[in-house]
């Protein structure tokens, strides 16, 4: 028996399924197309999931429904409202039933609880009378929810092109305490907020932790020196390091691409530049120079360019250099100060937070500057992190007040906008890729 990763998971069919050109015709027919003023979640219908315990079948068809409920390219109809209230993964079934109650799509699965979780599903495209996805696939008892997540990916990726990000985590910085004396501490979650997890105690305050590519090490800003330094943190093993000893300061870090350098900014006399340096050690390397404040880097997605902050005009803009700096140039030109640039991981926007006129705004832009677009806005909303597809983006949001942040998520055609729960305030997130 095998257990499942995300990429045979997706290649097993179903022995009972339609041809995988018909599936690939399928998918064809039924689409979503977001572009436009008048766009319309696609309908589709989740009945409970077949399983010995109808409980647990439930529970799984409920993370599926939701996550593509939270996506806002879908609108899955009540459980209630269903003419079947529990599908069935081994039938063809009623198009013309299905019709009636106005769906474009029915997700059929069946799932089964023992010494694995064993679980299959079928989705169909109601209109065409046509399978789009079959896929089977076991996996560990401890991760129930993660074969929800999965489900809903190749929902995702059928019906909507592109990835899905839902078998994703995010880390973020959980607050919690008086405001005047918060407790800051790295925290880990699924993306949809379950599975909460503390990474440090609290004993020193941990921000902006950034996620390796490999989804093993996290990158971050510890106080446990007194000033901020950054360290390296390896989540399954537990083990924290002091990535480098330079400045009086080193903070905002980033992972390169590949996983094996850390850019960050360092600041030391008075002026604050960008260093790279490898994630085995070495000495780090200088990649700015000069009397202003650079920070805030972050790689294209081949690792030739870093895109970061600085004020060597007089107020803080985006600029864009060769990773291994000098050159930079100027792209962005729009009213009031410009920070927290990072690229998309298709290469094809930037995110950013501007501030102008006593407004935040997240926005994303061309990496040539062009076509910026104000995604939100709103009181004190920075610290943008792009999903894994390249379609949503996450930030924190402060209200102001006694209040304290919350994460929020809108999609990058400025629809859908969310807040994430968490057990406490919340800030400095940052998106996971797909986990395999």
């Amino acid at each position: 028996m095998t257990l499942f990763t995300r990429r045979n998971a997706l290649k097993l069919g179903l022995a009972s399924g339609l041809t995988a050109a018909l599936a690939a015709q399928a998918r064809a027919q039924v689409t979503i197309r977001v572009e436009g003023a008048n766009f319309q979640p696609l309908p589709i219908a989740v009945p409970d999931f077949a399983s010995s315990d109808p409980t647990f079948g439930r529970e799984i068809a409920d993370i599926v429904r939701n996550n593509l409920r939270r996506s806002g390219l879908f609108l899955p109809l009540e459980p209630a409202s269903l003419p079947i209230q529990v599908g069935d993964v081994n039938a063809t079934p009623d198009f013309n039933m299905w019709r009636t109650v106005n769906v474009d799509a029915v997700v059929m699965g069946a799932v089964e609880r023992g010494g694995t979780i064993s679980s299959s599903v079928r989705v169909w495209d109601t209109r065409q009378g046509a399978q789009v996805v079959g896929s089977s696939y076991n996996t560990d008892p401890s991760a129930s929810r993660r074969v929800g997540h999965i489900v809903s990916d190749a929902i995702y990726t059928s019906l909507a092109g592109g990835s899905g990000y839902f078998d994703t985590r995010v880390i973020y910085t959980a607050e919690s305490g008086p405001k005047a004396n918060r407790v800051r501490r790295l925290a880990i979650m699924d993306q949809d907020g379950a599975n909460a997890q503390y990474l440090t105690d609290g004993s020193t305050m941990a921000l902006t932790p950034r996620f390796s590519p490999n989804g093993d090490m996290v990158v971050y800003m510890n106080f446990a020196d007194g000033n901020p330094q950054v360290y390296l943190l390896q989540l399954s093993t537990g083990r924290q390091q002091r990535l480098a000893n330079v400045g009086a300061m080193t903070f905002a870090p980033r992972f390169s691409p590949d996983g094996g350098t850390v850019v960050f900014s360092v600041e030391q006399g008075g002026a604050t530049n960008i260093y790279a340096v490898g994630t085995g050690g070495g000495s780090p390397m200088q990649l700015t120079s000069g009397a202003a404040i650079d920070t805030g880097p972050s790689f294209s997605p081949d690792g030739s360019r870093i895109i970061f902050e600085s004020d060597r005009g007089g107020s803080p803009q985006i600029y864009m250099m060769g990773a291994g700096g000098g050159n930079a140039n100027r792209i962005s030109f729009g009213q009031g100060s410009y920070s927290t640039p990072v690229w998309s991981p298709q290469g094809d926007l930037i995110a950013f937070t501007r501030q102008s006129g006593g407004q935040f705004n997240i926005g994303v832009m061309n990496p040539d500057g062009s076509g910026e677009r104000m995604l939100y806005s709103g009181f004190h909303a920075e610290g943008p992190t792009w999903a894994p597809n390249g379609r949503v983006i996450m930030f924190f949001q402060d209200p102001g007040g006694n209040d304290g942040p919350r994460l929020m998520s809108v999609d990058i055609w400025g629809r859908n906008l969310l807040t994430i729960p968490t057990e406490s305030y919340a800030s400095d997130p940052a998106w996971s890729g797909l986990r395999s």
